[in-house]
Order: C-alpha cells, then sequence, then structure tokens
C-alpha cells in the first residue's frame, strides 16, 4: 500500500437479506428486528434489511426495521426496475437515514443467457434505475451483479454511468465467488485509476464465499482503495456464504499496522451477536471459526500452552476478551446466586429483564443440580433457550420412556398448555426420539415433517448439555426449534415442542387442538 494514513471502512452488514437466503435460515419479523437491534448496538455502519419486493412479509420487515432501528444506515434492496425502486423507498422512507440499493447483471454470461440485453441495454437500464432511486433519497448504491466475470472496460464504462446518474456507492459483487485477492485487486485498482468520477462515490465489495476466499478478496479489495465491504454476521449467505464480518473487522483491527483502515464496530460485541444469529437461523458456528469459534483461543499443544503462561502474545495475536469472550470460562456452580448470574450474563454481552433473568436462574438451578461444573457455553445456552421461548403455548412436565434393540419404543408424555395438563403413550416409532416426536404431534394437534435433526454437546465430560436443533415443515412453511437439557431425549424433546409452538402462534388457536 502506498497511502499510510488510516481510514475508516464502512461496514455494511447484509446478514438480514442475504444472510437469510442461507437454507433453512428464514427469520420471522420479531428476529430480524432483534438481529437489526444486535447490529446497531455492534456498531454496523449499513443494515440491508431485506428485498422488499421479494415478498409481503419482506416488505413488512424492511419497513418495521425502518421505522423502529436508529443508529444505522437502513437499505433496502432493488433490481433495477421501477416497480422494485417504487416498492423498496415505501419500505425504508422512514428510516432514519436511507438507502436504497439497486442493482443489474453486467456480465458477458448473465447479459446473453439471463437478461438477453446488449451492452447499450444494461447502461442504459442501470442509469435509469439510479436516477429513479435519487428521485426518491440521496443515499443510493449501484450494484453491476457478477461484476468480477464482468470486461474490465465495460465495468469501468458502467460504474461511471452510474456515478454520474446520481449513485453515492458504486459496489463491485464477487456474486459467485470466483475472483482472487489479486484479480479482486486489480478490479478495483483499475476503477480507482481508470473512472474519471470515482472520486465521487464510495467503492465497495461483496464477495461471496465459493472458493473460500470471501475474507481474503475483500481485503485485497480495501488494499486497492475499497472503503466499504459488504459482510453477514458469522460469513452466513447464499451457497457458501459472504465475507464473514468478525473476520473482516478483526483482521483490519489486528493488521492496522499494513491496511492502515478500521471500522467503527464494537469489537466486544461479536461473540454475542454470533451467538445471536446462530441461535435464531438454527446455523451453528463451526467449533475451528476464526474469532467466535469455540477453539478459536483454545490451546492444547504443550509447546502453546508453555508459551500461553509466559507471555500470552506468543501464540495469541488477538486477546479473547476484545471480541467478547470471557476471560475465565468456568465460572458458577450450585451455590452461586441470581447476582451473580445477572452479573456473568451482561459480562458475555446478553441484557436480560429481571423477568427473563428470573427464568433462566431456576433453570440454572436445575442444572446445578446435575452438573459439578457450569461454564460459560451453559449458560449461554440457558439464556439463549430462554431468549426464544414462545410464550402460553405447550411445555414438557414428562416422560416415560421404554426402548431397546429390536424393541418397539413405547413413550409416555404429558404435556401442559396453561392450567391443562394432556398425557399420551405412543407404542410406535422408528427409534425413542421418533416416538417422542409422535407423541407431541398427538398431543398437540399439529403434524409435521421432521426435515432436520441436529445434536451436539455445548461442553465437555459425561455430564455435558446436549443442545438440540431440529427444522420441521408445516404446510409448506419451515419452522425451527431448540433444546437444552443434560438429558438428549429431553432436550429433543423441548426442540420439537419450541418448533410446534412456533406454529401454533402463528396461525388461529382453533387449528391447533390437543388431542386424547
Amino acid at each position: 500500500m502506498t497511502d499510510t494514513s488510516s481510514r475508516r471502512i464502512v461496514v455494511f452488514d447484509t446478514t438480514l437479506r442475504d444472510g437469510e437466503q442461507s437454507p433453512g435460515a428464514s427469520m420471522n419479523l420479531q428476529e430480524k428486528l432483534e438481529i437489526a437491534e444486535a447490529l446497531v448496538e455492534l456498531g454496523v455502519d449499513v443494515i440491508e434489511a431485506g428485498f422488499p419486493i421479494a415478498s409481503p412479509g419482506d416488505f413488512e420487515a424492511v419497513r418495521q426495521i425502518a421505522q423502529n432501528v436508529r443508529g444505522s444506515v437502513i437499505c433496502g434492496l432493488a433490481r433495477c426496475r421501477d416497480d422494485d425502486i417504487d416498492r423498496a423507498w415505501e419500505a425504508v422512507r422512514h428510516a432514519e437515514q436511507p438507502r436504497i440499493h439497486v442493482f443489474l447483471a453486467t456480465s458477458a454470461i448473465h447479459r446473453e443467457h439471463k437478461l438477453k440485453m446488449t451492452k447499450e441495454d444494461i447502461v442504459r437500464r442501470a442509469v435509469e434505475g439510479v436516477k429513479r432511486a435519487v428521485g426518491y433519497c440521496s443515499n443510493v448504491e449501484f450494484s453491476p451483479e457478477d461484476a468480477a466475470r464482468t470486461e474490465i472496460d465495460f465495468l469501468c464504462q458502467v460504474v461511471e454511468a452510474a456515478i454520474a446518474a446520481g449513485a453515492t456507492t458504486v459496489n463491485i459483487p464477487d456474486t459467485v465467488g470466483y475472483a482472487t485477492p489479486a484479480h479482486m485487486h486489480h478490479v478495483i485498482a483499475t476503477l480507482v485509476q481508470r473512472v474519471p468520477n470515482i472520486d465521487k462515490a464510495v467503492i465497495s465489495v461483496h464477495c461471496h464465499n465459493d472458493l473460500g476466499m470471501a475474507v481474503a478478496n475483500s481485503l485485497a479489495a480495501v488494499e486497492a482503495g475499497a472503503g466499504q465491504v459488504e459482510c453477514t454476521i458469522n460469513g452466513i449467505g447464499e451457497r457458501a456464504g459472504n465475507c464473514s464480518l468478525e473476520e473482516i473487522v478483526m483482521a483490519l483491527r489486528t493488521r492496522h499496522d499494513y491496511y492502515r483502515a478500521d471500522t467503527r464496530v464494537n469489537t466486544r460485541r461479536l461473540v454475542p451477536t454470533s451467538r445471536l444469529v446462530a441461535g435464531i437461523t438454527g446455523i451453528q458456528v463451526q467449533r475451528n471459526k476464526a474469532i467466535v469459534g469455540q477453539n478459536a483461543f483454545a490451546h492444547e499443544a504443550g509447546i502453546h500452552q508453555d508459551g500461553m503462561l509466559k507471555e500470552p502474545r506468543t501464540y495469541e495475536i488477538m486477546r479473547p476478551e476484545d471480541v467478547g469472550w470471557a476471560k475465565s470460562d468456568l465460572v458458577l456452580g450450585k451455590h452461586s446466586g441470581r447476582a451473580a448470574l445477572g452479573s456473568r450474563a451482561k459480562a458475555m454481552g446478553y441484557r436480560l429483564t429481571p423477568e427473563q433473568l428470573n427464568a433462566v436462574f431456576e433453570q440454572f438451578k436445575v442444572l446445578a443440580d446435575k452438573k459439578k461444573d457450569i461454564y460459560d457455553a451453559d449458560i449461554a445456552a440457558l439464556i439463549e433457550q430462554q431468549m426464544h421461548v414462545v410464550p402460553d403455548q405447550w411445555t414438557l412436565e414428562s416422560y416415560e420412556l421404554h426402548s431397546g434393540t429390536g424393541r418397539t419404543p413405547e413413550v409416555t408424555l404429558t404435556v401442559r398448555r396453561g392450567s391443562e395438563v394432556h398425557t399420551t403413550r405412543v407404542s410406535d416409532g422408528d427409534g425413542p426420539i421418533d416416538a417422542v416426536f409422535l407423541a407431541i404431534e398427538r398431543l398437540t394437534g399439529i403434524g409435521v415433517v421432521c426435515k432436520d435433526f441436529r445434536v451436539h454437546s455445548v461442553t465437555v465430560g459425561k455430564d455435558a448439555q446436549g443442545e438440540v436443533m431440529v427444522q420441521v415443515e408445516h404446510r409448506g412453511e419451515t419452522f425451527r426449534g431448540r433444546g437444552v437439557s443434560t438429558d438428549s431425549v429431553e432436550a429433543s424433546a423441548l426442540a420439537f415442542l419450541n418448533a410446534i409452538n412456533r406454529i401454533a402462534a402463528s396461525q388461529p388457536a382453533a387449528q391447533s387442538a390437543p388431542q386424547a
């Protein structure tokens, strides 16, 4: 890099738009609002809240976020079509800082096979789209979709025309994750050198991770002059995902000596925000994920441990507490009180209401009777389970299960709904978990197709809590559920009930009735 001055990079988060396009990651309105508020607290500059014309639900989510969330630019996506742009403006118009993001494919393969348009048609449509958006608000972003595979001369032409039409940000997407760092650096550097009005707009980059280079390509773009990076929490998104927000932020912060660039992100909120998004979407973070993975700051090799004891910087280039990990992992036991639990939750980045703290504390006391040592991950699991409770619905009272090799499982299961208690016995199913699920379906009167079932250990040891994630389909819609317990069968029942409760909450009460 030739410029040694420090500059601030705009962080554009698209978790609620591109991130939601991850298979199975759809979110309801309340969940989107919760994530949007967390992104503001994280310090994200721009929140792409959705694609308003995609569906009535998407429109309403963007509109609600624009009306209720303050502290970040709220952006709506639109194709270069009049109805798209009109709909996007209608959704974001009440935002404190609205932005319309228009896009149009420019690569030869898209022009010829998808759009059936000439280069001249593309330039004309792009200019018309930008001008229509500028007619609504001054903050307009233009993206030439598949820019990384667009002929560089034509890309320069389109970018220049979009800026002349009023675009204040020009975003260069690597839509299919095709670029390499050297390639992306060349594209951005060429735009800086050859587009005469490039200084009138912020250069942005939007990289996908199909070849595992989204973060590297984004950093290369910053090095070449990009001033905005588009990314998602945990790197979720279409196909292999997007540039990971936590990785790009910490790379710029840790290697400020090289990039001379930083963001306004509150890095201590990275881990709590990562946990929130993972809990809501059901897409869990891999253990060895950089920055927010469970093993990101773990040291098992003896030589590493020896070095860490002598000087942490020998094997850690970042402090775990700087990204939201707690200094100490083993924190509480059965004699710990409510105040200690609340203090620990706050230190971990959670903001609990008194009612939520009381509910978590009750669950904590039950867990403390089962486990000698309670880790941060245990506390996080209890908190996240409580934060996503669907109120006034079915709760598990008890179950009794008889099963064995070559034997048809038999389960007696009791659930409560308000003051009513219902019990059923099922002698069916392909294994004990299936029998429990069948019993819950019979009791609640809600039938589903189970599309995904995952269980993993929250911490370590034979007494570790099991966390179960289920994804079910009901009348063409997908719902997720989550349950945690030291008993994996109970965790499975809790997760399945959580999904059933989400279904019940989304439909009239008369449609779900208990069965004998």
